[in-house]
């Protein structure tokens, strides 16, 4: 059994451009981020996506009903694709973030996995929801193509998850606005799940891509 899901981050946001940390702060799309959204859903709908799947925040949905317009499907919401809780640094940049709350700013800088932003989602606690999420979908979609649109978190997890990067590292790769990603699971042996990534950061069909932003 084999599930192919193609990943796709929310478009631009404004805070996206001021570097501000949103977490899950319900953030629409700018103009540029609508832009995007319908440059991805032209290109992506020649895919056959049996379904297509969203985080519930509004920046991912209102980039998802695109595509699934362009596909005559309807969007399905899963609140767990949601980006990260980043707790007392949510609503900040990380400039701001160093000077109100230093501690936090510095353990959230090098990646401490099991630390919680006070109020927030570890990194370890974060990556085992979104992983939980992916393989309720896989278990749902045998052999069939999805679509699925979140958040730059949640895609830097899923990276390290098919790549077997761990969750302390800095991240050194790109994870762009509307680029998509494709990814393989395959069911092995009763419940067990491998994880592919087949293709990242497909964003050719993009006149502007943000690359490096705050998620």
């Amino acid at each position: 059994m084999t599930t192919r899901i193609c990943f796709i981050r929310h478009g631009e946001t404004d805070w996206n451009v001021e570097k501000r940390i949103q977490g899950q702060i319900d953030i629409a799309l700018n103009d540029t981020g609508v832009r995007q959204a319908l440059a991805m859903a032209f290109n992506a709908a020649h895919h056959n996506f049996d379904a297509i799947y969203s985080s519930d925040l509004v920046r991912a949905h209102d980039t998802a009903k695109m595509l699934a317009e362009r596909r005559s499907l309807n969007v399905q919401l899963l609140p767990q694709l949601r980006e990260r809780h980043f707790g007392i640094m949510q609503g900040l940049t990380a400039a701001e973030g160093k000077v109100r709350n230093p501690e936090a700013h510095a353990r959230y800088s090098a990646r401490d996995p099991d630390y919680d932003l006070e109020t927030g989602e570890s990194l370890r606690a974060f990556a085992a929801r979104v992983e939980a999420a992916v393989e309720e979908i896989t278990h749902h979609h045998a052999n069939q193509t999805i679509a699925a649109v979140t958040h730059g978190g949640v895609l830097d997890i899923l990276y390290r998850k098919a790549t077997g990067r761990p969750l302390h590292t800095p991240r050194d790769f790109s994870v762009p606005n509307c680029a998509l990603n494709w990814f393989r699971l395959e069911k092995q042996g009763g419940e067990k799940i491998v994880w592919h990534l087949d293709a990242w950061d497909d964003h050719h069909y993009l006149a502007q891509v943000i690359k490096d932003s705050a998620e």
